[in-house]
């Protein structure tokens, strides 16, 4: 009883129950509405009508719009109604009045350098027009003078965070999707107090529907109470509103503007293996030195900025404090950010280009496996072009319906040449791509509609670097860890695949 009581007190269940509360006094009144009046309730078929027309002509995802359609064939009345309500993402116009003009006020300050695209357009068009387009829709520039170092598990990335923490003397960014209380982030948090003690200045912003199980809902209060300004992403509060798919799922820690992380590991034990839910825990961390983290201090203050009470002047974290590389360099570094306050989906645009441009091989780590027809046909069409498409895919999820749906995409990418492994000790957390022994991207993007169409992200695009090799050569470890998947063992009984058929309809949703 004592656990029932303190699963009911949780926050999250909570303000869930009041929203569906919400959800069905909505319902109910409706149902007594439409059925005072057969002219009401035709008048709303008319509506769904017309919203299916109007979808249909809308610039959105195919599988978007089909799972619209579905929703209103299904409920005829209602359908309409609530697509308009909840089906444009109206409720991201807020966020999108507060963000949009850090951005612009931002871009100010990130300006391309003219002799990278020229000397690229010379040596390699092909990335030439993949630089060109993160530096316009993403809004960030690629660095020559910089250097990232991948470390393939989270427990190595850790250890080097923890040191490069020690260091700081002016200030730490901390912006993480989730944080919880244990060993990886009391350690964090321990160094965090010292500094602030010792006047640096240190600010964390975190996801609230991320920690919503792992921090006490006043956590944010704690942590000022610390010295530590803190501000929380989104609040999950009792209001019905799709505002709530939209999270911060991005890792950022920037110190100092001499270093920066990002990659798959948040703070949780999990994350370094102190803690096994799912097995062995592969996840990866990059760290970023040089001009290059100028781009992710930038980032930090964009998002600040935006839904902080207290805002920062980009003229106090000028390019020249970036801290200056000794040993020289080669390749280009360009981080990027993606947000769903938009109609550019620039994480999801980046792996298309890796894919039709790959000649020889493209390599994945993801998560979860949910994608677009587009994505889809584009890996297939790589393979049948003889480029060795590899997808390494969690052996144990975190999520099993989640996992269902990602297997329900095994069949026509196996039949289709692409090459799918399940990882045998755990779940595979990282997200990136290596193509060709020259470029890959790493960072906090899935391959799945959320991360593509509904989070907040950031990622590095890397050419000629040396990290381009440590990725594949991780990768290819790792393969040695893998089961690939068969024809065979993608056949499965006709009512499991008609379930997963279900499920893979409304993969956008979920």
């Amino acid at each position: 009883m004592r656990k029932i009581l303190k699963f009911l007190s949780q926050r999250i269940v909570l303000i869930t129950f009041l929203i569906l509360l919400q959800v069905l006094w909505f319902l109910t009144l409706f149902w007594k509405f439409t059925s005072y009046s057969q002219v009401i309730s035709g008048a709303f078929k008319v509506l769904s009508v017309l919203v299916v027309i109007y979808i249909m002509n809308r610039e959105d995802n195919p599988a978007v719009k089909l799972v619209w359609v579905i929703v209103i064939l299904l409920m005829p009345l209602l359908g309409g109604l609530l697509y308009l309500s909840i089906g444009e993402k109206k409720p991201v116009a807020g966020m999108r009045k507060k963000l949009e003009p850090m951005i612009e006020e931002s871009a100010r300050y990130l300006r391309p350098d003219p002799s990278i695209e020229e000397e690229l357009y010379r040596t390699d068009e092909v990335v030439a027009s993949q630089v060109y387009y993160l530096e316009h829709q993403s809004g960030f520039p690629a660095y020559r003078n910089a250097r990232a170092d991948y470390y393939p598990s989270g427990e190595e990335c850790f250890s080097v965070m923890v040191e490069e923490l020690k260091k700081a003397r002016r200030y730490i960014f901390l912006e993480y999707f989730i944080l919880e209380e244990g060993i990886m982030w009391d350690t964090v948090l321990h160094i965090l107090e010292e500094k602030v003690r010792e006047g640096v200045d240190v600010r964390v912003m975190y996801d609230d529907v991320g920690c919503i199980f792992n921090l006490p809902a006043h956590y944010a209060d704690t942590l000022r109470e610390k010295g530590i300004r803190c501000t929380v992403f989104n609040r999950y509060i009792p209001v019905f509103s799709t505002v709530f798919n939209n999270r911060d799922h991005r890792k950022i820690l920037v110190i100092d503007g001499n270093v920066a992380f990002t990659g798959g590991i948040n703070f949780a034990d999990e994350y370094i293996n102190e803690k096994q839910r799912f097995g062995y825990w592969k996840d990866n961390g990059v760290r970023i030195t040089g001009q290059a983290v100028y781009s992710m201090t930038q980032m930090f203050l964009q998002m600040w900025n935006a839904f902080s009470d207290e805002k920062l002047l980009y003229d106090n974290f000028p390019l020249s404090d970036t801290g200056k590389l000794t040993e020289e360099t080669k390749g280009l570094v360009l981080p990027y950010s993606d947000h769903p306050l938009d109609s550019e989906f620039v994480g999801e645009s980046v792996y298309i280009n890796l894919i039709n441009s790959a000649q020889k091989y493209l390599y994945f780590f993801t998560p979860y496996l949910i994608i677009d027809n587009e994505m889809v046909t584009a890996l297939i069409l790589a393979a049948k072009r003889g480029v060795d498409v590899r997808i390494i895919t969690p052996g144990i999820p975190d999520k099993k319906l989640v996992f269902l749906v990602t297997q329900s995409y095994y069949p026509q990418l196996v039949k289709g040449g692409v090459k799918i492994f399940q990882y045998r000790p755990g779940f595979v957390h990282s997200k990136c791509a290596v193509c060709d022994d020259k470029i890959a991207t790493v960072g906090t993007i899935n391959l799945d509609f959320r991360s593509l169409y509904l989070h907040f992200e950031n990622g590095i695009f890397l050419y000629n670097c040396d990290t381009v090799a440590d990725i594949k050569r991780d990768i290819l470890e790792t393969l040695k860890d893998c089961n690939r998947i068969t024809e065979q063992m993608c056949k499965k009984n006709m009512f499991f695949q008609f379930f997963q058929g279900i499920l893979r309809i409304f993969a956008p949703l979920l």
